[in-house]
C-alpha cells in the first residue's frame, strides 16, 4: 500500500546507541501524539488479548550530522510541516515539563539537535529529507 503521507525521523549518527534509540522513541511518540490520524486500530491476538495500536504506516529512520539536522528542521518549518525536535539538553532532564523548558530556552538557530521528526505529504517529506541515508 502506498500512503499519501510520510513519517521521517532523523537521528544524529554520532550519538551513543542508547541515545539514538531514546531519541527515535521520543520523536515517534511526538508524531503519534500530534497527528492522531497516523495511528491504526488496536491489535488483538487469537487468545483475545488486546494490544496498543501502532502507526498505520511505515516510519523511516535516517542518520545525519548536526548540520544536516538543522537543515531538515529549517526546511520542514519553512514548509509548515509537523515537526518535532529533540535537543541535547533533553538528555539531562527527567520529565516532559523540563523537556519543554529546555527547548523554550534555546533559539531555533542555536539548537544542538539530536534528532528531528517530520510528518506530512509524502512529496514534501521526501524533499525535506532529500540526500539523507537511512539509519544503518
Amino acid at each position: 500500500m502506498r500512503f499519501d503521507t510520510k513519517i521521517g525521523i532523523v537521528v544524529r549518527g554520532d550519538l551513543a546507541v542508547w541515545q539514538r534509540l531514546n531519541v527515535t522513541a521520543f520523536l515517534a511518540s511526538s508524531v503519534a501524539g500530534g497527528a492522531p490520524e497516523t495511528i491504526g486500530e488496536d491489535y488483538q491476538d487469537a487468545s483475545g488479548n488486546r494490544y496498543l495500536p501502532m502507526f498505520r504506516q511505515p516510519v523511516l529512520v535516517y542518520a545525519a550530522d548536526g548540520d544536516e539536522l538543522g537543515r531538515v528542521r529549517e526546511k520542514a518549518v519553512a514548509r509548515g510541516m509537523a515537526v518535532a525536535v529533540y535537543i541535547e539538553e533533553m538528555f539531562k532532564t527527567g520529565h516532559d515539563a523540563d523537556n519543554r523548558a529546555a527547548v523554550l530556552a534555546v533559539d531555533a538557530a542555536e539548537m544542538r539537535l539530536a534528532g528531528v521528526a517530520v510528518y506530512g505529504p509524502r512529496n514534501a517529506v521526501d524533499k525535506v529529507l532529500k540526500g539523507l541515508t537511512l539509519h544503518p
